[in-house]
């Protein structure tokens, strides 16, 4: 597998790099500040409220083209899915000035961190000759957050849902990402933290998957797994 495979792509958020806290603990922080009335339950909700408007909302694929109309697209998706996770814990009256804040503060780089192998498998596996991407349903606010976690160089490629007008775990967006290294889906392996959207939408696309389960939660998947970013390698040697 090692000799075959030309391109390695992956997951963005979750498996390089993850929110610097978590998104219940943003959204409640700067929603006190436009006046949410916070509880001692408040956290837990945001949190639940959120998995679910998450899980709930549909794929971010959009018919717009042009930059701009892209962007606004995306705008309006979040905007869904957070008037939804205030609309069961509380709305409040300063809500679209809160969004508006919080919507920057994802695309801040200073939100995110890096998992701690991050850097160094990124550079193995260049050094060893791969080819690299990116494979996400993230929105265009990817590119500052690579940019100033300092991986953007690392990638010869992002495909992106928004732009690609495909989300996994859906062949096409797999598919374009292939195109762009003119590799067929064989010299190619998938690595992400959602055995749906990863594992299963690789798989389905022809790629080689392989499943990054930090947690150890994902037990039956069939697929291949790995616990942190520096198992690729040795995984990718015995196979």
């Amino acid at each position: 597998m090692s000799q075959e495979i030309r391109v390695v792509f992956f997951d963005a958020a979750d498996t390089l790099f993850h929110v610097n806290g978590s998104v219940a603990d943003i959204y409640l922080q700067h929603a006190v500040q436009f006046g949410f009335p916070q509880t001692p339950e408040s956290l837990g909700a945001i949190k639940q409220a959120f998995s679910r408007a998450f899980r709930d909302a549909p794929p971010p694929i959009f018919a717009a083209t042009e930059p701009a109309r892209i962007k606004q697209s995306e705008r309006l998706w979040w905007f869904d899915i957070v008037h939804n996770v205030f609309y069961r814990v509380g709305m409040f009256e300063r809500f679209d000035e809160f969004f508006e804040r919080v919507f920057q503060v994802f695309e801040d780089p200073a939100s995110w961190r890096l998992f701690p192998e991050t850097a160094a498998t990124l550079a193995q596996l260049k050094a060893q000759g791969l080819e690299l991407g990116i494979i996400s349903n993230f929105d265009s606010r990817l590119f500052p957050v690579m940019r100033g976690l300092g991986i953007e160089g690392a990638f010869d490629t992002v495909t992106i849902s928004s732009l690609a007008q495909a989300a996994k775990p859906a062949p096409k967006i797999f598919q374009q990402a292939l195109e762009k290294h003119a590799v067929d889906p064989d010299e190619a392996l998938h690595v992400g933290d959602s055995p749906r959207d990863d594992v299963e939408g690789a798989t389905k696309a022809g790629l080689h998957a392989v499943l990054l389960d930090r947690q150890g939660t994902h037990g039956g998947t069939g697929a291949h797994v790995i616990r942190t970013l520096d198992e690729l390698l040795p995984l990718l040697g015995r196979l």
